[in-house]
Formats: C-alpha cells, sequence, structure tokens
C-alpha cells in the first residue's frame, strides 16, 4: 500500500505500479534478473509498461509520467536521461543520480550491506565505466522533460548531493523543474506534515504539467 498512489488515484490518476525484473517477492530468479543490468533490463520492462497500456486502449500515450523512490527515483531519473521520449514527466523521490559516489558512500558501518550491493551492482574500483553508463548525472543532457525531485536533507543512502546535482543539471537544460528538500527528513519522509506538503506539491505538478491545470 502507498498513500501517495492512493491519494494521487483518488484525484484521478491511473496509476500502474508494476513488478520489472529485479523486484522481490517473485524468487531469488527473478530478483537477480538485473544484476549488473540496472537501467538496462529492468528500465525495458518499465517502457514495456507503457506500451502495454497503449496497446490497451485506455490511456493518452501522450501524458504518462513516471514516479518513483529510493531505486525507484533512479529509474525516474533512467527513464528520463536514456528514454527521453518514452515518459512526459517525472517525479524523483531521493533517488540515485551517480552510482560511482553512492556506492563508495556507504558508511563502515553497513558493510554488510555494501557488499550484498556491490555484489548486485557493481564495484566502482573495478566497474567505474559501466557504472558511469547507467548514472543519470553523466547523461543530464538528455533529459527534456519537466522533473520533480523530492529528498530528505539527512538521507544517510542518498545523499542530498544526488539530488542537487541532477536538479542542478537538468536546469542548465532549460527545463522545468522543481525541487522540496525537507530538513528533518532521512531516507522517507516520516512526518505527517512533510508527507501532506510532499503529496500535495506532487499533485499539483502532475495537475500542471499533465492536465495543463495551474496550482490550487
Amino acid at each position: 500500500y502507498s498513500p501517495l498512489l492512493q491519494y494521487l488515484v483518488n484525484h484521478g490518476y491511473a496509476v500502474y505500479a508494476i513488478n520489472n525484473r529485479g523486484s522481490s517477492g517473485y524468487g531469488k530468479t527473478f530478483f537477480g534478473l538485473d544484476d549488473r543490468q540496472h537501467g538496462e533490463a529492468d528500465l525495458a520492462d518499465v517502457v514495456a509498461s507503457k506500451q502495454f497500456l497503449i496497446d490497451s486502449g485506455v490511456i493518452d500515450p501522450q501524458r504518462v509520467g513516471i514516479i518513483g523512490g529510493s531505486y525507484g527515483g533512479y529509474m525516474v531519473l533512467a527513464a528520463l536521461a536514456f528514454e527521453p521520449d518514452v515518459f512526459a514527466v517525472g517525479v524523483d523521490i531521493f533517488g540515485v543520480s551517480n552510482w560511482l559516489r553512492t556506492l563508495t558512500s556507504i558508511p563502515p558501518w553497513w558493510e554488510s550491506f555494501r557488499l550484498a550491493l556491490y555484489a548486485e551492482m557493481g564495484d566502482p574500483a573495478t566497474d567505474e565505466e559501466r557504472l558511469r553508463r547507467i548514472s543519470p548525472l553523466f547523461h543530464a543532457d538528455q533529459i527534456r522533460h519537466p522533473l520533480m525531485v523530492l529528498q530528505g536533507a539527512n538521507d544517510p543512502r542518498v545523499l542530498q548531493v544526488e539530488s542537487d546535482e541532477i536538479v542542478a543539471a537538468v536546469k542548465a537544460n532549460n527545463v522545468p523543474v522543481e525541487y522540496l528538500v525537507f530538513p528533518d527528513e532521512g531516507h522517507g519522509f516520516v512526518n505527517r506534515a512533510n508527507q501532506i506538503e510532499g503529496y500535495r506539491a506532487v499533485r499539483e505538478f502532475l495537475d500542471t504539467q499533465l492536465r495543463g491545470k495551474a496550482a490550487e
């Protein structure tokens, strides 16, 4: 259950939440299908999901956006950067923009997590070329559709600089960007007032960019 997605549904948005390759809950084989193929195999599934909706005849192909948090936020940035003609708008919620930095900034007390992530994503010391290739920050010049970014200033997993830099890079393209930072949040928004503010901001951004409506 996602209160944000339910909020969007309540305001008239059709939401399609896919379980792309690498998602949990479908066994180890499925979970590992995107290992060392992040931003490629899983992104192909995301793009295919839009075509599925188009083929179903229930959506306007020109008004489909993409939203996600954490790794899902990375997928938003990857979609806008690597498949720039697919989605009309993106909402990135504390997503990784630079895998080289994220993988080298894991604190010592997360050593077991670091080892697992390196096994899945790659080691920056030996896989720099590929990690750079799949990091949206280094391809931000290809992003040309509106972007909204939400970030917690105290996020220990996806540092605020990840969002700061992608926002600056996309703005340099003269692309509409909205950026909301919560100074008292980490990796996930737990303060009810912040949740309400963030959800409303996302909905107003989508209303403007997908529906052409002014914020209320």
